[in-house]
């Protein structure tokens, strides 16, 4: 399966996706601003890879003039009926369907590893203007809380992933040479009840392009484990969001 067609998986589960994935924290915008050197209100901003628009939400919020870009037609219906005051176009960040030096901050929020860096990065430098800034980031789980980590490893045991606790610093690696990053790692909670949970990591990609059946077994047996871990049905998630800012 190509990266293309596991990203574009997200459409047959927008719905669920926009209701029971994380948003992210203010520190997060806050550093955003700190690394970007650019206040967001008033800044010219696009979200490639928008998505349900959990980002272009909070960048809207902060007072940035958005712009959300997404390839999928299902994402992006559910984005519009959450932000229908937000302008909305189909596109990628291989092909950016934004003019030349038109852009303060042009943000991935997990989105940037769908892309190919030969073409995203000339792409993200001819729309930002002189001064703007690539802004990077991924919301992970913290595998240092341990039933995290006991979860990580039943993942990557289904899925026949290497059998090794993630690297906390593994986001940075890979970042395209030809840009100079500052970066930067923010934690945040947060409390959701036990099926909330159970539905964010059913609309994972990985969960998305496996058998349905397969996906059913492994979320009854996880039910039973966390409702040990968590017994009055409340779960607390932990994240590590890796930020990483470029700017032109």
């Amino acid at each position: 399966m190509t990266i293309t067609s596991q990203a574009r998986s997200f459409d047959k589960a927008a719905a669920s996706y926009a209701a029971n994935r994380p948003s992210y924290p203010p520190a997060l915008l806050d550093a955003v601003e700190e690394l970007a050197n650019c206040p967001l209100k008033g800044a010219r901003v696009a979200d490639i890879g928008a998505g349900t628009g959990l980002a272009t939400a909070l960048l809207h919020s902060r007072g940035a003039r958005v712009i959300a870009v997404e390839p999928g037609p299902g994402m992006a219906s559910q984005l519009r009926l959450k932000r229908p005051d937000v302008p909305l176009v189909l596109g990628d960040g291989n092909n950016l369907p934004l003019a030349a030096e038109s852009i303060d901050i042009l943000v991935y929020a997990q989105a940037w590893h769908w892309t190919d860096p030969h073409k995203s990065v000339p792409e993200a430098l001819r729309v930002l203007h002189p001064g703007g800034a690539l802004a990077l980031w991924w919301n992970d789980s913290d595998s240092a809380v341990p039933w995290i980590a006991d979860q990580d490893a039943r993942l990557r045991r289904l899925f026949g992933a290497e059998d090794n606790e993630p690297d906390p610093m593994a986001r940075f690696r890979g970042l395209p040479p030809e840009l100079s990053f500052t970066t930067r790692q923010v934690s945040w909670t947060r409390s959701i009840p036990l099926d909330t949970h159970l539905a964010n990591l059913a609309s994972y990609s990985d969960f998305l392009v496996l058998d349905k059946n397969a996906t059913t077994r492994f979320l009854a047996v996880e039910r039973d484990l966390l409702a040990e871990v968590f017994p009055t049905g409340t779960v607390e998630e932990h994240y590590v969001v890796s930020l990483a800012v470029a700017t032109r």
